[in-house]
């Protein structure tokens, strides 16, 4: 991909001429000759500062905009190529990072120090993690002082937010936890204001993360303080994600009246929003009830079947669908369809939090099941003893007990 990065003074002239349709006799008009103006734009003469200010009038620009290495311009134009590669949705990604990377990097050494460059130094750091290559963390560093400086704290939030999960995708969830205090802590010293969404984005990433450690008092605490102060301030964004949380740490610890209140909740806001991913959410929270706690695997098939009609072609909830069809038809003793909804479980690359890795191991155990009613002994102790050294290294959890006893059991009859 070709980078057209301007660097001379005469350069930044001629581009803007161009792109103002002016033709050298136009611009020169009548203070400046065409062959003096081809000299200057080819470099072979330098204006005196009254050319310079006359050439800047006639372009519609500053002088200063003249003289920067990199016109404002012209970094406003690749921030905004920039950022539709960055916004590239994660599954129709091909090569639009590399892209970025190469449109970004020539500018790294020549930005100032204003808001496109912050953002262009955030956007390029990002991208270098994403694509696990090194070198990240200076433009990190750089975009982050700026932001500080110019007082835009969400923007530096983001990237303390960023930071966190650097360590939270290697699953390293202590270290993650560690940075995202560090972090919240120096913005909270720095800042004179956090306005209530970046505010809510903070409760919301450290909740997330007291649970991955397996600190759910620290998380249910965080999740309420952010709900409470959701309501007072009238900002309700992220509030879905906040309800969904809260409704998976109600039905963890057996709460059916909290489950049922916040899934009510969710269903509320999916329907005024149109949001059918907080709409269904609920539903799909009650069959993973009904199979998993409450053993009523008919109320979870009535459930799964319009379910699976409505929002089946969602490949983010296909993993999980699979399994809860897996285990409402082993519950039923449709051994052989069961086994055909489990092995289909695939954990997706972008699933890191524990409990949602320790519920997806499931799958392995009841596959390990399903050979065990079939007889066949050695294939149940494999997938058993898999889901075993799958679940050991994750929190405590009603999915790591179940894993636990499971295997136990099917270890001790082998």
């Amino acid at each position: 991909m070709e980078v057209l990065l301007i660097n001379t003074l005469g350069e930044r002239i001629r581009k803007l001429r161009k792109e103002q349709k002016f033709t050298l006799e136009a611009l020169a008009g009548d203070e400046l000759t065409k062959g003096m103006l081809s000299l200057i734009e080819n470099n072979k003469a330098n204006p005196s500062m009254e050319s310079l200010t006359y050439i800047a009038r006639r372009l519609g620009v500053e002088v200063s905009e003249l003289l920067e290495e990199v016109s404002s311009q012209e970094l406003r134009e690749v921030l905004e190529k920039a950022e539709k590669l960055f916004h590239t949705k994660v599954d129709e990604v091909t090569d639009e990072y590399d892209q970025l990377i190469a449109l970004v990097e020539p500018y790294i050494p020549k930005l100032a120090h204003d808001y496109e460059a912050a953002r262009l130094l955030e956007m390029y750091s990002r991208t270098l993690s994403r694509l696990n290559r090194g070198g990240w963390q200076e433009p990190s560093d750089k975009a982050a002082s700026i932001y500080e400086e110019m007082n835009i704290i969400p923007r530096r939030a983001d990237i303390g937010i960023f930071r966190a999960m650097v360590k939270f995708t290697k699953r390293d969830y202590e270290g993650s936890l560690k940075i995202m205090l560090q972090e919240r802590r120096l913005i909270e010293e720095k800042a004179a204001f956090i306005d209530p969404m970046t505010r809510i984005d903070l409760d919301y990433h450290e909740a997330i993360l007291h649970y991955a450690v397996g600190d759910a008092q620290s998380a249910r605490r965080l999740l309420e303080t952010a709900i409470d102060f959701s309501k007072e301030q009238r900002v309700f964004y992220n509030i879905d994600s906040l309800y969904r949380l809260s409704a998976v740490h109600a039905m963890m610890t057996l709460d059916e009246k909290l489950t049922n209140y916040y899934s009510e909740k969710l269903k509320l806001y999916g329907d005024f929003t149109d949001d059918e991913e907080a709409f269904y959410f609920p539903i799909f929270l009650e069959i993973h009830y009904l199979n998993s706690y409450k053993k009523s695997y008919e109320e979870a098939l009535q459930l799964l079947n319009p379910y699976i009609e409505t929002h089946g072609k969602d490949n983010s909830y296909s993993p999980y669908m699979n399994l809860e069809k897996g285990k409402t038809f082993y519950g039923l003793g449709r051994i052989e369809d069961a086994l055909s909804s489990l092995v289909a479980v695939e954990i997706p690359g972008y699933v890191h939090h524990p409990l949602d890795l320790s519920l997806l191991f499931e799958a392995d155990v009841y596959i390990a099941l399903c050979h065990l009613a079939l007889g066949n002994q050695e294939k149940a102790l494999e997938h058993a003893k898999l889901a075993f050294n799958n679940i050991a290294p994750m929190p405590h959890s009603p999915y790591k007990d179940f894993i636990n006893e499971t295997y136990e059991k099917i270890r001790s009859r082998h």
